[in-house]
């Protein structure tokens, strides 16, 4: 399994006991839908490698308590510490309407109600406090916020998101 086929569920954050449970961190909204899994992929250096799931708690919301097989003791856990934890893309719930994935929209082509079409989605900045459509128009990068307000409509069979911009936003970037 690589990398580009799954997506990201969290990390795990600390060991829980000398028995080689972990805690991960979840990077879900929903962390009860991932309650029964029976298996994640943990990546260790640029691999990702399959583990099986012995027994498993949620706790404090996005907080995940593991007993991987085969993760026996301290100095176990700890080769896996800090390790990003993966499922398969085909486990993601499906999603409709203006809601979507940051990797569904990558590609698909912006058009603002006002100014028109904008550009193509090249990545989605989320290392800022509100994150952002990366748009490319014509080799020229433009920064659209992800407001609930802005998108106006997801279109997944033409790959199209329109977006409504206050005045202006567009223009700062191209003139």
């Amino acid at each position: 399994m690589q990398t580009k086929d799954c997506f990201y569920l969290g990390k795990i954050v600390k060991k829980h006991s000398f028995k080689g449970e972990v805690v991960i961190k979840l990077d879900t909204d929903e962390p009860h839908l991932y309650k029964n899994l029976e298996s994640v992929f943990v990546e260790l250096g640029n691999n990702l490698i399959p583990f099986f799931i012995e027994k498993s708690s949620l706790s404090k919301s996005t907080m995940f308590r593991v007993k991987f097989e085969g993760v026996d003791t301290e100095a176990d856990a700890e080769a896996i510490l800090r390790s990003g934890i993966y499922l398969p893309l085909t486990l993601l719930p499906k999603l409709s309407g203006n809601k979507f994935y940051y990797h569904e929209v990558i590609g698909f082509t912006v058009k603002d109600v006002n100014f028109g079409e904008v550009g193509t989605i090249t990545n989605i900045n989320d290392s800022a406090a509100q994150p952002l459509f990366e748009i490319d128009r014509e080799g020229i990068e433009l920064f659209i916020p992800m407001i609930d307000d802005f998108i106006k409509k997801v279109d997944r069979e033409h790959k199209t998101i329109e977006v409504e911009t206050p005045e202006g936003l567009i223009d700062l970037y191209i003139n």
